[in-house]
Order: C-alpha cells, then structure tokens, then sequence
C-alpha cells in the first residue's frame, strides 16, 4: 500500500526490477485484474499495476480529484520507489490519466487502449434538456436528481456520490491541448467497434502526438487489448524494444 492524500493506494509490483517500469492504468470501474493478463506477460520486465482511487482495494478521495489529481498521485508513488521514466500502458480512463501523465512528467513511452481525450459535444441531448427544466421546477430538484441516477451511464449508476462527481469531472474535462505535448513515442491500440469511445478518436490522437501510431483491431470492441491479447503483448514487446 501507499499513502498519498491520507488514503492508501493498492498496487501490485512484480517482474525484473533490473529492467524498465511498464506502470499499467485500468478503465473507469475496474481494478488491478483488467490489467493483470498483459502485465502476466511482461514479467521480463518490471511492471506495475495500480487500483486507481476509489476502486479495487485502493481507498476513495477524501474530496473530487481532478485528472491531474490522479497523475500527481502515480508519480509521487513512482518517485517513492525510484522510478522515474515510466512506460505506461493505460485502458480507457487510465489511458486518459496516461496521456496526461506523459504531457506533464517524463515518460519512456505510451500505450493506450481506448483511451478518451476530449469533451463528448452531446449537451443538448433530450435526456439533458429535461434534467434541467425538472431542476428549475418549484419542488422538483429531488425528482430530478433520482432520474439522473437512472438516465445517466452505467458507470455513473454503480459509482458511490464522491466517485460519481469524480466521473463527471472526467468526463467533462478535456485534455486535448495537453496532449500536443507529448514528446515520448506512442502506440494506439483501438477496436473498430468500439462503442465507448469511437477510433476516429485513435486517428486525432495520432494526429496531436506527434511520434505515434494507430493499430486497429478491426471487429473488436472498447476491450480489444484483451479480445487479441496475444496479439496486443506481441506489439507491447516490440515496441518496448525499439530505441
């Protein structure tokens, strides 16, 4: 466990010490076990997984983090254990948390799956236009906030009310101007089908980072990393390799 912010963080190290750090960042609403079939493939390496805050056997935040939050959190458990120019392989929300890391702390390099980096342009959407009329009906704000738990994503319903505003704060927070300062090389791993966070996404990203590239997993979903696995430890090997 590690201490940051009064709350303890779980995290798992195994692999050859003697070798670089591959840090690996799981999704929103998942833990260590999401990572642990690519990290079980590179114990020739030395390797990291963390519960994030709020999820797995990590505590939650005593108050909403914002993204940089949880990138100040890794690299001050990086720096307790002498790290300091992490590979990071990141799944979603923690691909999110991974790009932002590397635009603000030195980073060997970058492996994202899935990972979101802008704001979704749906403010307008019905859902939204009648949470707000409720809200600003006399008597009606309770009415609006039990709809909201039912209308809003799977992640936002099974999230804890601190985790929830935590969410939202992701959600709504863009990094893209962050990302553009990337200097690390990055591979971007991404399902045709990915219903979360769509691979025209995976070509932006490649256009804003500027040593990087798309491999697409055509006919997988948000979870292509682990659809191919073979094929994504493959790459990941590879990659880590190169100069």
């Amino acid at each position: 466990m590690f201490k940051y912010k009064n709350i303890n963080i779980n995290y798992i190290r195994y692999g050859n010490k003697d070798k670089p750090t591959v840090v690996l960042l799981h999704g929103w609403g998942q833990n260590i076990q999401m990572m642990k079939p690519v990290g079980d493939n590179l114990t020739d390496y030395d390797v990291i997984i963390i519960d994030l805050p709020g999820h797995g056997n990590s505590e939650e935040p005593k108050e909403v983090w914002l993204l940089t939050d949880f990138v100040d959190m890794i690299h001050a458990l990086l720096t307790s254990l002498n790290i300091d120019d992490p590979i990071l392989i990141g799944h979603s929300f923690g691909g999110k948390i991974s790009l932002l890391y590397a635009s603000k702390y030195q980073t060997k390099k970058l492996i994202l799956f899935g990972s979101p980096f802008k704001v979704k342009k749906n403010p307008n959407s019905l859902k939204v236009k009648i949470l707000k009329k409720l809200k600003s009906l006399p008597g009606l704000k309770n009415i609006a906030e039990t709809m909201k738990k039912h209308m809003g994503s799977e992640d936002y319903r099974n999230a804890s009310p601190m985790m929830r505003d935590i969410l939202v704060k992701h959600v709504n927070t863009d990094i893209t101007e962050d990302v553009k300062k990337i200097k690390c090389s990055a591979i971007i791993i991404w399902g045709t089908n990915d219903a979360a966070v769509p691979i025209a996404d995976a070509y932006e990203l490649e256009t804003l980072i500027s040593d990087s590239a798309v491999i697409p997993y055509e006919d997988c979903s948000h979870y292509a990393y682990l659809e191919r696995l073979n094929q994504t430890v493959s790459i990941i090997k590879n990659f880590i390799k190169e100069n």
